[in-house]
This record gives C-alpha cells, structure tokens and sequence, in this order.
C-alpha cells in the first residue's frame, strides 16, 4: 500500500514557502474595494417585501447595509481564494500533483463562490439590472437548465486532456480557466442561493431535484478520470514525486477527489434543502390551523 509520506528528494517545493501571485492579489484587492464602496454607499432605492428570501419592505429613507454575517461571508470567500490561487496548494497544483488540482478546483466552485453569493446581499447587484440588456441575459442564464448547462459544459471542456493541458503549459489560459470556474459556479449556484426577488430562487423540490442532477457530470467526469489506465496529463507524469505517488496514482486519487467530496457537498445541500422544505410545510401547516 503506497503512502502519504514525503518523499526526500530534492523537488524544488516547500512547505515553508509561501509563494504569491500578483494577479490573484490584484484580482482579489478588487473585488474586496467594489464591495466595500457599495456597502458604504448603501441601499437607497425602495424594496418591496419577499418572505422567501426574509427581507421586509423597506422605505426609500432607510439605507440599508450588509449584516455582520454577509461581511463575514464575503470576507471568508476572499481569504479562501487568496490562499486557494496562492501559496503551497497553488504551487502543488501548478507543478506537481493532479489531486492538489482538483482540490483547487473543489475549493473555487463548491466553497469560494457559495460564501460570496452568501456574502452579497441583492440590493448590492440590483442597480446592474436597470439595463435592460444585463437584466435579459441574467434571466436566461440564471434560469436552472441554463445554468445547469453553463456550469458542466466548463467543467468537463476544462477536464479535457487538450484544453487542460493547454492551461498547465500556458499560464494566461490558467487564469482564464479559473475564472471561468469561478463564473459558472456562480451561475449554477444562483438558482439556490439567489438573494435577489428579481432572478429568485427554485423552490425546494426543485433544488433539490436540481442539484441531484448536478452530481451526475461530475460524477461521469471523475469516474472516467479514475479508472484511466493511462496517464492523461503529461506535465504531472514528468514532475519531481512530492507524495509517495506514482502519476498514475495521483490522478487515480483526484478523480476520487472530484468524485466523492464533491458529490458529498451536493448531497449536503441538498439535505439543507429538504430539512427547509419540510420546516416551510410545517409552518404552512400551522398557519391554515390558526386560520381556523
């Protein structure tokens, strides 16, 4: 049985390094200061009610900021991507192991986008749909089946051996394809977590439905990853050995990444999903009897 000891050889990786990259921090730096300029500039348009999403009625008088939990949210979502794109998982990822990889990607769309969604309340993006233009493509995108399509289509492209191969060899399409997991994981989140009226939510059989049907291509994807007999990415079969792993062994184990604790986060959710569906119907319940 092969182990997770280090090999001691010399591979040029360090545990003690810390390596940054200055478009991820310009990146980041950027999305950090329009959020803090729209949370100081606040909420000043009127906003009717939604129940579904809690937010009450509110008068053109009475700015509104983010709560303490959204700040917290968004602010944890930056910190995950700094220390995602940077430092030892990036180094991993980048040169060494095709599991670090797919850890990255695990993390970028399963954890980082849920926790900006979570962290940006709607008033935030509301101005954006005054176009009329922004206001159409968003509805078509955000839409389940739409983003359903956008989400997997990226995700398999990008799992091809040619295009990833491409972005491993060519850094500018590496950051072209992280941005486009971090693009289409927002899109696909969207009809769960949506915190806007205007482009809301599925309700909760829908969602859970939704996202049942999520696991099925990522579950084709790793299997087929898994269960190659080959080596499909050639960098990660000429790099320096890291772990006790052959290249063979190193993507058998990020195809089992990509395969079962990223099916476990949708089953999560879904869980989440079907305790809230339940909770509403009890409430419903007790409405109706006290109507009575």
């Amino acid at each position: 049985m092969v182990g997770l000891a280090l090999l001691h050889t010399t591979t040029g990786f360090s545990w003690s390094s810390f390596s940054v990259h200055p478009s991820t921090v310009i990146g980041i730096a950027a999305l950090g200061a329009l959020y803090a300029w729209r949370a100081k500039k606040g909420e000043v348009d009127p906003v009717p009610a939604d129940p579904r999403l809690g937010t009450p009625a509110r008068s053109p008088n009475a700015a509104r900021r983010p709560t303490a939990g959204q700040t917290v949210a968004f602010i944890a979502g930056l910190a995950a991507m700094f220390f995602t794109l940077n430092g030892p998982l990036h180094d991993l990822s980048d040169s060494y192991l095709f599991s670090a990889h797919m850890v990255q990607h695990l993390v970028l769309t399963l954890i980082i986008t849920p926790l900006l969604i979570a962290g940006t309340p709607g008033w935030m993006l509301r101005p954006a749909l005054r176009s009329r233009t922004v206001a159409t493509i968003a509805k078509r995108i955000t839409n389940a089946p739409a983003a359903f399509a956008i989400f997997n289509v990226t995700i398999v492209a990008w799992q091809l051996p040619p295009l990833y191969n491409f972005a491993l060899a060519f850094h500018p399409a590496h950051i072209v394809m992280h941005l486009c997991f971090l693009v289409a994981s927002t899109i696909m989140w969207w009809p769960v977590m949506s915190t806007m009226p205007e482009l809301p939510r599925l309700s909760y059989p829908k969602q859970m439905l939704y996202l049942l049907f999520m696991t099925l291509p990522m579950t084709a994807v790793a299997m087929l990853i898994t269960y190659s007999g080959t080596v499909l990415f050639p960098l990660y079969a000429s790099a320096p050995r890291v772990w006790a792993l052959s290249p063979l062994e190193d993507q058998r184990l990020g195809g089992l990444i990509m395969w079962i604790p990223g099916g476990f986060v949708f089953i999560g959710v879904i869980s989440v999903a079907f305790f809230r569906w339940v909770a509403e119907f009890e409430r419903q319940e007790k409405a109706v009897a006290a109507g009575r």
